[in-house]
């Protein structure tokens, strides 16, 4: 009797399976081997910058935190996409807009960011992270900030 699938045809099937992982890899090693000062400058935004660019529609702002911590607080504007939920989420975003990523500090917007570069997006992460955000728009800042975007 013969088996039901061809040595051939499994290892083929298997390399199927492994293949998007090894094109990620191949683009992450990508990304590392063209990182230079001016990708280090280009990854962050700060709350200030952010808050302009938000003004002119041009950013999605994309909170990564996990739903606990965003229905324990959040910004009044903005998308919550928990960092592992991420990679099942990516057709939320849209690819005409720069993506910038944000958490309390900055580490899981770092990582979320990284991703999505390799994945092809323009993408930054909020280094100053939202709670900088948070100290930036306070009082009268906050309502022309808000005064501004929902025209």
């Amino acid at each position: 009797m013969r088996p039901l699938f061809s040595l051939p045809l499994t290892l083929f099937a298997l390399a199927l399976l492994l293949l998007p992982a090894l094109v990620r890899a191949e683009k992450l090693d990508d990304y590392l081997a063209g990182f230079d000062y001016q990708e280090r400058k280009e990854m962050k935004i700060d709350s200030k910058e952010l808050v302009e660019l938000l003004k002119k529609g041009e950013v999605q702002f994309i909170d990564i935190r996990f739903p606990e911590e965003y229905a324990a607080w959040r910004m009044g504007f903005g998308k919550n996409i928990p960092l592992n939920e991420l990679p099942s989420r990516l057709g939320e975003l849209d690819k005409n807009k720069l993506i910038v990523t944000a958490c309390p500090h900055y580490d899981r917007a770092s990582l979320a960011r990284h991703y999505l570069v390799t994945r092809g997006y323009r993408a930054r992460y909020l280094n100053d992270g939202l709670l900088g955000l948070t100290e930036l728009l306070r009082g009268d800042k906050a309502r022309d900030f808000i005064k501004t975007t929902t025209r």
